[in-house]
């Protein structure tokens, strides 16, 4: 009898679609990506902890290495321009909030990647890029809605959803998630947007970006540590070995591990590993250019 609760099985989920995911990365002769992510060490990643959103365990499940912090700790805390900050949800700033502010912006224009999710919207978001988005006041329910990633082409979702006639990911709203509404429309670009979140909420955008200096700034609504998926159609309720299958993957390891999952589960794991990988393979190819191009200038 198979006893795992919704959370095991998100993070089995995780692990196995980490392996498909690398293995379908190297099919697509995405060698490059791929070494970026293998080369990923503990001080390129800084996750700071929160109370409802738990970036840290998809980490862990994917056996990616990270340096956790506390929000109090931002004040102070010395960041570098090569590395990732992520923001669990809420968010909310502690400590000296000037300082944080200001050590979070210097951080983005300087070359960071800052990536928030769901209250760190209102918390985090608002305070330190005035006039770019905001919460529309409108919290949602717990519910899964369908989404569609409008920019295709863009490096952050590529391999996402690659194949359109079968991919049919949902994204997972925790209860009072906070709808993104934008205000700069002509700095905010929306990687994925849901027409149900739209209907139901008044704002469509699940994920969007911008540029700010020289760094990027990632948003997404909701919470990144997916706790659950939710089954919709009888192909997502076959076995997680179909979704490898529709992937191209054939490895008898990798299936294994997916025993005990569906393809909704799988589904929605893959999405948001190959999302996440994508981020953060971008930003670790961004670091090793701009070493590169420091050693050159002192060997010069």
């Amino acid at each position: 009898m198979n006893m795992m609760n919704e959370n095991d099985k998100m993070k089995k989920a995780y692990s196995a679609s980490w392996k498909l995911m690398k293995a379908k990365m190297r099919v697509d002769k995405r060698i490059e990506d791929v070494e970026a992510l293998e080369s990923i060490e503990k001080s390129d990643v800084i996750i700071v902890r929160g109370q409802y959103d738990f970036i840290e365990q998809v980490f862990d499940s994917v056996g990616l290495p990270y340096t956790l912090i506390s929000i109090s700790q931002l004040d102070q805390f010395k960041l570098d321009p090569r590395q990732s900050l992520l923001i669990n949800c809420p968010g909310i700033i502690e400590g000296n909030p000037e300082k944080t502010i200001d050590n979070i912006k210097s951080f983005v224009r300087n070359g960071g990647f800052l990536l928030t999710t769901d209250w760190s919207l209102r918390n985090v978001l608002e305070p330190v890029f005035p006039g770019y988005a905001r919460y529309n006041d409108r919290p949602t329910g717990d519910e899964c809605v369908r989404v569609e990633i409008l920019d295709k082409e863009n490096p952050f979702v590529r391999g996402v959803m690659d194949n359109p006639d079968l991919d049919d990911p949902v994204w997972w709203l925790e209860g009072s998630s906070y709808p993104i509404e934008i205000i700069n429309k002509e700095r905010i670009k929306v990687l994925i947007y849901s027409d149900e979140l739209k209907e139901r909420y008044g704002e469509g955008n699940v994920a969007i970006y911008f540029s700010y200096g020289e760094g990027t700034v990632f948003h997404m609504i909701s919470h990144y540590y997916l706790q659950r998926a939710e089954t919709r159609t009888k192909r997502h309720a076959k076995g997680a070995e179909t979704f490898a299958q529709e992937k191209g993957i054939t490895d008898k390891e990798i299936i294994d591990e997916m025993k005990d999952l569906n393809v909704a589960e799988a589904e929605s794991a893959y999405s948001s590993a190959q999302f996440f990988a994508n981020i953060m393979a971008e930003q670790k190819k961004r670091s090793l250019a701009k070493e590169k191009k420091e050693k050159k200038s002192k060997d010069d």
